[in-house]
């Protein structure tokens, strides 16, 4: 049990941008940066090596085709759950809240779709996980019933592959209502012409980089106001491939046009590890990602991650073993060799 407070010093720390030697406190609650160490007093403290960082998340996962207490240990704290049955999903947050083995969790619940298209008739997902939108009515109330159910966001599906979707009046219809009720869309978009369709849609934050087409300049440009959740090892599983090829290239022009991306692996999708996803990473070092950038991507997109200020994380921060890697280091094996710590650890670590 962690004691009320402990003051550790960490040779490196991440939380936004680099800070240095600094001196972490552990509490109950979590894990909060205290500044830097004075040198007159610093010695006497417990020492931690390494590199401490702001808890890694995974923001596109199936928590239920995966054993979540895998994460901690691979380096991931936090995770999106992009659907599942709803019902299901939303005893995870509170489940990740009491249990450190688990991650940080939250969830979209279902996957609002046209009835008959996907994912009901996807072999990875209960059937509950499809929740067929018929009428502006549907629209809203089942928004309202993700959200009282826990979701933190809206998952859409747009996958003109495998079945029908959704008109742009449902699409603008579901859009609305999470926004009525506060919480961002999400869209699975896939099949020739959805990334047009989801943006004339206003929908503007995907849950895979565009992978069905490499897409023209003026998508990419209007694209580029929202956030791609990468996902491209998928494509392949690291053997590359047509898809995976045009999903780079779309990224690549999607960051260099502004546009914002997160981490994201779809994991339980097919052989992909359980934790930081190497494979995933060097692909987005080939989209034009440094290590600063990657680590960004790799930051929870949300108000909680480390804070305005940076000073605080949760019971949740990522950690590396050893020093960042110079300009010309392997960042990807770098990132991938993370385990995740708590205040309980911590005191395990440095005692």
């Amino acid at each position: 049990m962690t004691p009320e407070a402990l003051l550790v010093t960490v040779d490196h720390v991440w939380s936004g941008r680099w800070r240095g030697p600094s001196v972490v406190r552990a509490t109950r609650e979590g894990l909060h940066l205290f500044g830097s160490p004075d040198p007159a007093t610093s010695a006497a403290l417990p020492h931690l090596p390494g590199t401490l960082l702001s808890p890694f998340t995974d923001s596109h996962v199936h928590l239920g085709l995966v054993d979540p207490t895998q994460l901690g240990p691979g380096g991931i704290a936090r995770v999106l759950d992009l659907g599942w049955d709803p019902d299901e999903a939303s005893l995870w947050p509170e489940h990740g809240r009491m249990d450190d083995a688990w991650p940080e969790v939250q969830v979209a619940g279902g996957l609002l779709g046209a009835p008959g298209g996907y994912p009901s008739r996807a072999g990875w997902a209960p059937a509950t996980a499809a929740v067929p939108i018929t009428s502006t009515v549907d629209a809203h109330r089942e928004v309202r019933r993700m959200r009282d159910l826990g979701a933190s966001v809206i998952k859409v599906a747009l996958n003109g592959d495998v079945g029908p979707v959704l008109d742009r009046v449902l699409l603008e219809a579901i859009a609305e209502a999470a926004d009525d009720v506060q919480l961002l869309t999400v869209a699975h978009v896939q099949g020739l012409g959805q990334v047009r369709r989801a943006l004339d849609a206003g929908l503007l934050r995907f849950a895979h980089t565009p992978f069905s087409e490499v897409l023209t300049d003026d998508l990419v440009d209007r694209a580029a106001d929202g956030t791609w959740i990468s996902t491209l090892d998928i494509h392949g599983h690291g053997r590359g491939g047509a898809e995976h090829e045009i999903a780079v290239t779309n990224l690549t022009r999607f960051r260099a046009a502004g546009g914002h991306v997160l981490y994201g692996t779809d994991l339980g999708n097919g052989d992909l590890p359980v934790g930081v996803n190497e494979r995933e990473l060097r692909a987005l070092q080939r989209a034009g990602l440094g290590l600063d950038e990657l680590l960004r991507a790799l930051g929870s997109d949300d108000t909680l991650d480390a804070g305005s200020d940076g000073r605080h994380w949760s019971r949740r921060a990522s950690w590396i073993p050893t020093a960042p890697p110079g300009p010309d280091g392997d960042a990807p094996a770098w990132l991938a060799t993370a385990s995740v710590l708590t205040p309980d650890t911590l005191l395990e670590k440095t005692r």
